[in-house]
């Protein structure tokens, strides 16, 4: 958390310089489309990552402060439905395939820079924290088990990423992300005293969304500019 205010305070003073006059501030909504992968090392092989789609469920509310019509800060609430997909051979039983994910309640705080009633880019950090994970284990592409746990300690229990991307004229959005922290919890156990989980998994992904920093209640492209002189 120390990190995460550090944050914060380093964004604000950078906003307060590039203030012309009272910040603007306003909320947005998008919905986010994710195409996520991972980074893998378990025991040295690093292959095996399937790509992973999830289009739902990634609300996402943003609390915008624009200093003016080029620069701006964020942050907001989002809950997003992240993981990957795995097929191991390393395991002797067959075709080996594992789908993990969890759902995370994230807190973002970054920038926009641009022209910020037309395109923007921006960059920032998220803290994220999963409640609800989801395991599937699949052998020759049949189903033999799966787990649905809330708060469990099979992963991390605070997941820190970075995020940078671009919003076009119009609304659309493509956002790019990388999780700096490990997916599972490498020192999980199981009863019978296993470590399932111990190998590098850092997930990374490119999201579509739609208006995500525009203004859901007055955004109007013309009364932006003349608002923000």
């Amino acid at each position: 958390m120390k990190k995460f205010t550090l944050i914060i305070l380093l964004l604000l003073a950078f906003g307060s310089f590039a203030q012309d006059k009272n910040p603007r501030v306003y909320g947005s909504f998008g919905l986010e489309m994710i195409f996520s992968f991972a980074t893998i090392d378990n025991q040295g092989y690093d292959q095996g990552n399937i790509m992973r789609w999830a289009p739902v469920i990634n609300p996402q509310s943003m609390v915008n402060i624009d200093f003016n019509n080029v620069f701006g800060l964020f942050t907001g609430l989002a809950i997003r439905n992240v993981g990957f997909i795995y097929e191991n051979p390393i395991d002797t039983e067959g075709i080996t395939k594992y789908k993990y994910r969890t759902y995370n309640l994230g807190i973002p705080v970054g920038f926009k820079i641009g022209k910020l009633d037309k395109m923007l880019f921006f960059a920032g950090y998220e803290i994220e924290f999963p409640f609800a994970y989801k395991e599937k284990h699949f052998v020759d592409e049949e189903k033999v088990s799966k787990d649905v746990i809330w708060f469990t300690d099979r992963v991390e229990p605070v997941q820190h990423s970075l995020l940078a991307g671009i919003q076009f004229p119009y609304g659309a959005t493509l956002k790019f992300k990388y999780y700096l922290t490990n997916f599972h919890n490498r020192d999980y156990t199981t009863a019978q005293g296993e470590k399932p989980y111990d190998f590098k998994s850092n997930i990374f992904y490119f999201s579509l969304a739609w208006n995500l920093f525009t203004n859901w209640k007055e955004y109007d492209p013309k009364n932006y500019k003349s608002e923000m002189r």
